[in-house]
């Protein structure tokens, strides 16, 4: 990569972006806004027919141009830029290259695409509870197995003989089967 390269740009703007905006001198943000104009103009070019021709499916330029962004960490930069509160004054120009990374989508297929997603996935974690819950069932009818199925009458309760209660009738002590100690 040679001076000119926009690599080097790239490299310049993600060692500038971390910085304090009060720290930046001027030609640091004159450099920030020329690497943003140089990416939007990148993005606007319009497609070329002659040279978009291919298999169905092949990757379009443009749709190249946003992979080689995505992979150099360009949308994590931009990502940056949009929400960090110092860096307002390039909301517009990241507004505007967001814009023309979508410019080939229509909303209606984005929105078709975060539904068939999120519908996938709800039926994955259908698919997942309702295994979850037919084990849970089967655990309980082991475990249900396993008792006695004749159920004793005998509740636990004792009559006190010799200890009164409030009144001159004897205490009644109420204890669980499972408590009684032989």
């Amino acid at each position: 990569a040679g001076p000119g390269s926009p690599w080097v740009s790239w490299g310049a703007l993600t060692a500038l972006s971390p910085q304090d905006w009060e720290q930046r001198q001027e030609e640091d943000t004159l450099l920030i806004e020329r690497i943003l104009l140089l990416v939007r103009n990148v993005l606007h070019v319009p497609p070329d027919p002659m040279e978009e021709q291919g298999v169905d499916g092949d990757a379009s330029v443009h749709d190249r141009v946003l992979w080689a962004l995505h992979i150099s960490g360009m949308d994590d930069l931009l990502k940056f830029l949009a929400s960090a509160q110092v860096e307002q004054q390039w909301a517009l120009h990241v507004l505007e290259i967001i814009s023309l990374m979508f410019r080939d989508q229509s909303p209606e297929e984005l929105a078709a695409l975060g539904q068939g997603q999120a519908a996938a996935e709800h039926g994955e974690d259908t698919r997942e509870l309702e295994t979850l819950r037919q084990r849970e069932l089967a655990e309980k009818r082991a475990r249900a197995l396993q008792r006695p199925s004749r159920h004793s009458r005998f509740g636990g309760s004792y009559l006190l003989q010799g200890l009164k209660a409030i009144g001159d009738r004897d205490v009644v002590f109420h204890k669980g089967l499972h408590n009684v100690s032989t």
